[in-house]
């Protein structure tokens, strides 16, 4: 996204507000295929930014969605029931028979627990529909089932109608150590080649979350380009030969993000300096900010000749807590002019508290050179969410 473009969606969108480059995302994605080579899939995990889905449908292999409201999303956005991974560690029964009553063998199920087997097992079979799974194995946490589970499961495979297509996993994001991720691709590689070996199965898809990072923060080195082409490598070298779908969410959306907030009030403070913006922690989230002192992605739109000093740049929350950044240097800041954090596109509009004091959501754009600026949220009063309704 160049200036002109930021220009204009000043022009045209209130602060605080979120403009998302599709072309960015886009982009992002062609890097990882050109390093992991036309044979590994992508899947966009959709939790990390839900409104860059549509625009994504074209570029990546699959959708991975978490919840009913994520599958509504992707309805609208008419994302082929093909594409779509339903995940998820809490799978309401009801929501379940209304995919597999709809959408059949199209979609793929993951499976995080027996009752979630069970559930889609049965449907299975009285409908005779050889439905897809892939078992989740856990890491020893809420997520997934255990390897003892999978074994008893691939053992039984002959006696349903589900098709056990194969393996997922996921055990956390922004890894920084290659190691981890090749001690964890060999764990999934033995685990295949030991159900093959005891229980003649072959898997037809391994589905991996690798949790690659994120550089956000300035004095920083740059982790990303060398952990994609690590996992490239790693993948290269599996004994496994079937599918390798890799799941990613912030490694694709997080650049392509940029929030744009006003400052409102400046003030000196036992000759500290500190502005006030319009929007806060409730809208922005980055991975590892630790007490605002580390300096993320931030251009002041206005900047203007002079001496930089230390401002420490606090959101509109009545909480001590609402500090976005510590000491970061700006050459004369006055009321009035734009700060835009830069890498938000991942998370900060779902998984920051937005609902806090009741402030409104911020509008929302989407951006593409072939499209221009596109508006598509108006700012959302929040206060009918935190106060009682006549029902």
């Amino acid at each position: 996204m160049d200036k002109a473009a930021m220009s204009k969606a000043l022009k045209t969108c209130r602060t605080p507000f979120y403009v998302f480059d599709t072309d960015a995302a886009a982009a992002q994605v062609q890097r990882i295929r050109t390093a992991l080579g036309p044979e590994v899939r992508l899947c966009y995990a959709m939790k990390a930014n839900s409104f860059i889905v549509e625009a994504l449908q074209p570029h990546v292999d699959g959708f991975e969605v978490c919840s009913p409201g994520e599958f509504r999303i992707c309805r609208r956005a008419h994302i082929p029931p093909e594409q779509i991974i339903l995940s998820g560690v809490y799978k309401r029964p009801q929501d379940l028979l209304f995919v597999m009553q709809q959408y059949g063998t199209a979609v793929t199920y993951t499976v995080e627990s027996l009752q979630q087997w069970d559930i889609i097992r049965s449907f299975a079979d009285q409908h005779q529909t050889p439905l897809r799974v892939l078992l989740r194995l856990s890491v020893g946490n809420q997520f997934g089932i255990n390897e003892s589970d999978i074994d008893a499961l691939v053992a039984g495979r002959q006696d349903t109608k589900a098709v056990i297509e194969g393996i997922q996993f996921f055990s956390g994001t922004q890894k920084k150590s290659a190691a981890r991720t090749a001690e964890e691709l060999q764990k999934l590689d033995d685990l295949l080649e030991r159900l093959h070996r005891v229980y003649g199965y072959t898997a037809n898809r391994l589905e991996y979350g690798p949790g690659l990072p994120v550089s956000y923060f300035e004095a920083k080195s740059d982790v990303e380009l060398s952990m994609l082409n690590a996992l490239s490598d790693q993948i290269a070298h599996l004994r496994f030969k079937g599918t390798v779908v890799l799941e990613l969410g912030r490694y694709i959306a997080a650049a392509c993000g940029n929030y744009f907030t006003r400052v409102v009030d400046t003030k000196t403070q036992s000759g500290s300096r500190y502005c006030i913006v319009d929007g806060g922690i409730h809208q922005v989230n980055y991975y590892g900010q630790m007490m605002a002192m580390k300096k993320p992605p931030l251009l002041h739109w206005e900047e203007r000749d002079g001496e930089a000093v230390p401002w420490t740049v606090c959101g509109c929350l009545c909480t001590g807590n609402d500090v976005l950044v510590k000491a970061y240097p700006f050459s004369d800041l006055r009321v009035g002019d734009v700060l835009i954090f830069g890498k938000t596109g991942a998370y900060s509009s779902t998984e920051s508290m937005a609902l806090f004091l009741s402030r409104d959501l911020p509008e929302v754009a989407l951006y593409s050179k072939s499209k221009g600026l596109r508006p598509v949220r108006r700012a959302l009063s929040t206060d009918v969410f935190n106060s009682p309704m006549k029902l």
